[in-house]
């Protein structure tokens, strides 16, 4: 891989850019700096000039200082703007109120903003936002918020409404955080380990909500129900789907990567999973580390052993690339922002029995800067990419205090991309959107999804748009548009149980994976189901889809769960895989106390050692 620096195209870059300037900008009142007054950042243009990328790669600096301050998250609207949260309440919290959400608009697509409105500027604890249904959402511990804007005129139509409440005013860099849309329709986010939380809708009593640390969880805008998804990890801070539907999250300190399988228990950092019964968690799905170990407080800079490795152990800002700009060798390769190390890198993933294993690929962006903080990573709809610079000297613990008054966004394309001019996803048509389906760039895939579904919910949509979506699931010769249109139609409630069912006999494994997922999303099925999912469990060559089993199995009655698992267990091949074991465990634990007796017959005839020796242990536990 050829390196180069960026400097030959500083003069064409910066041109036109709000020029940086050494007054001091302007901060919500109240806020200020509390870093060594002699530290000083680079201004945007010095640090632009010192980035290097991979030979045929530009960076542009899309916004900086005074114009962008402390940016800690950001989405992307369906006309292609980016909201982003200045979040000034970090480290102490003690500033209320001066959180602000503020809209980019590139007009030109030359890679720098045009245009800055402040749409919220009364925010507290701001650390997520996701763009949808009619509004925008931000977790503001301790609450989920939603702010409406129906008529997307970008002015507030109210007070922003407590969907959610409860998340731990405690936890301090480990904060409830982030939001993404999945391709199930769910609005999804994280928490950190350092305290729990107890979550609910407001006015829901304590023993009736749900108590989680670090984990991913998801909440259901229509239904507004709220889940977790998978426990354990230390402080999650980065989440995305590759064109599979399989989903990924960065973490910090114990492994950078997880393959998020729902009903998963995840090796923790500290402390002990809320079900003592679980006995052994599972491991990160990558096979390497980004440091050399030792004491973490010498790998920042990402210097000497460290280097070569990826720089150093805290992440952020996963995203899996599905873009059309960059070159096809980066498509559904994972970047990551490493923070120790000041840079961007990447893994690649690859199959691995029932699940991944993610390769070390290699350093993408290199800021050769020790102030460059990114924390969030996104493609666009012109398929380049944007990067966050939180842009301070200390990383996750932020000891040495915070200079609140920089901040930078950097946008990274392959050559030059194509502009996308202006558009409003929220015009299209029905058929349009539907069309957008077999689109390369997966960013139009989502937002048109996610606008089917509120029209959908709205009583708005074409009723010719379910017959369209089906004639792309059963007609398309590529996996990826049926499983794209797959789960447009479960976004607008069109999956019924004969779908579904048809579904698990399909050649692919993923799509057997999704079927078996939004099979159980409701937590039952029918008896016809729940016979094929023992026929499935039985005689299914996919250890993929018997991981798939063994995860729904958590979702339904204890009652319905011991034929899947007498068939799950009998599988030799899968006693040493790496999820499949403890999976099927976590499925078995509270079928154990329910029926000691079967629970002695299963044990007898589990060709997976590790399940019967946590059966007798359960057992003995009693």
């Amino acid at each position: 891989m050829i390196w180069r620096n960026i400097l030959a195209t500083t003069c064409v870059i910066v041109s036109g850019f709000t020029a940086w300037s050494a007054t001091e900008p302007s901060l919500p009142e109240g806020v200020i700096n509390t870093q060594n007054p002699e530290d000083k950042p680079l201004s945007p243009q010095e640090a632009l000039k010192k980035i290097t990328l991979p030979d045929g790669f530009n960076v542009t600096l899309f916004a900086g200082e005074p114009d962008v301050m402390q940016p800690i998250a950001f989405d992307f609207d369906d006309r292609g703007r980016l909201w982003v949260i200045e979040n000034f309440s970090y480290p102490d919290f003690k500033h209320q109120d001066s959180d602000r959400v503020v809209i980019y608009t590139d007009k030109d697509g030359d890679g720098r903003f045009d245009e800055r409105k402040v749409f919220y500027a009364k925010g507290h604890r701001l650390s997520g936002i996701a763009v949808g249904h009619g509004g925008v959402w931000l977790t503001s511990a301790p609450n989920l918020l939603f702010i409406p804007d129906a008529d997307g005129d970008d002015v507030p139509d109210g007070e922003p409404v407590v969907k959610l409440d409860g998340w731990t005013l405690k936890a301090g860099h480990n904060m409830v955080n982030g939001l993404t849309w999945g391709p199930d329709g769910w609005l999804y986010g994280r928490h950190g380990i350092t305290a729990p939380s107890l979550v609910g809708r407001p006015g829901t009593p304590e023993k009736d909500r749900v108590q989680l640390s670090c984990s991913i969880w998801r909440y259901h805008p229509v239904k507004q129900t709220f889940e977790v998804v998978a426990h354990g990890t230390t402080n999650p801070w980065g989440l995305d789907w590759d064109e599979d539907g399989q989903a990924f999250f960065s973490n910090n300190v114990i492994g950078h990567l997880w393959h998020l399988i729902p009903g998963a228990h995840y090796k923790r950092m500290f402390g002990e999973d809320f079900n003592q019964q679980t006995y052994e968690l599972m491991e990160s799905c990558s096979d390497h580390k980004h440091w050399a170990g030792g004491d973490w407080t010498k790998s920042r800079g990402g210097q000497g052993e460290h280097d070569a490795l990826g720089g150093g152990h805290s992440h952020a800002g996963a995203m899996i690339y599905q873009g059309d700009n960059w070159p096809d060798t980066y498509q559904n390769t994972l970047m990551l922002a490493n923070i120790h190390g000041n840079r961007l890198l990447y893994d690649k993933l690859e199959r691995q029995g029932s699940g991944y294993v993610a390769k070390h690929g290699a350093n993408f962006l290199m800021a050769n800067d020790p102030w460059f903080r990114s924390i969030s990573v996104a493609y666009g709809p012109d398929g380049g990419v944007y990067a966050t610079d939180w842009n301070d000297l200390g990383e996750c613990h932020d000891s040495d205090g915070s200079y609140r008054t920089s901040g930078r966004i950097y946008k990274v394309t392959y050559g030059k991309a194509k502009p996308t001019g202006d558009f409003d996803l929220q015009k299209f048509s029905d058929a349009e959107l539907v069309k957008l389906h077999t689109r390369k760039n997966e960013w139009f895939v989502r937002h048109a999804r996610r606008v089917l579904q509120e029209r959908a919910v709205a009583g708005k949509l074409n009723p010719q748009t379910h017959n369209d979506l089906l004639a792309v699931l059963k007609g398309s010769k590529e996996l990826r548009d049926q499983l794209r249109s797959l789960w447009a139609l479960h976004a607008i409630g069109a999956d019924n149980e004969t779908l579904l069912s048809e579904l698990l006999h399909h050649s692919s494994e993923h799509m057997r994976w999704w079927a078996i997922q939004l099979l159980v999303e409701d937590k039952r099925v029918s008896a016809p189901v729940l016979n094929q999912f023992v026929q499935m469990a039985r005689k299914d060559p996919s250890s993929m889809v018997r991981l798939a089993l063994a995860s729904a199995l958590q979702r339904l009655p204890i009652q319905d769960r011991w034929d899947v698992v007498t068939a799950l267990v009998a599988h030799e091949e899968d006693a040493k895989d790496q999820n499949l074991p403890l999976m099927v465990w976590y499925a078995i634990e509270p079928m154990v106390p329910n029926n000691t007796a079967r629970s002695v017959q299963l044990m007898g005839q589990t060709k997976i050692p590790l399940v019967r020796q946590f059966i007798s242990r359960r057992i003995a536990g009693r």
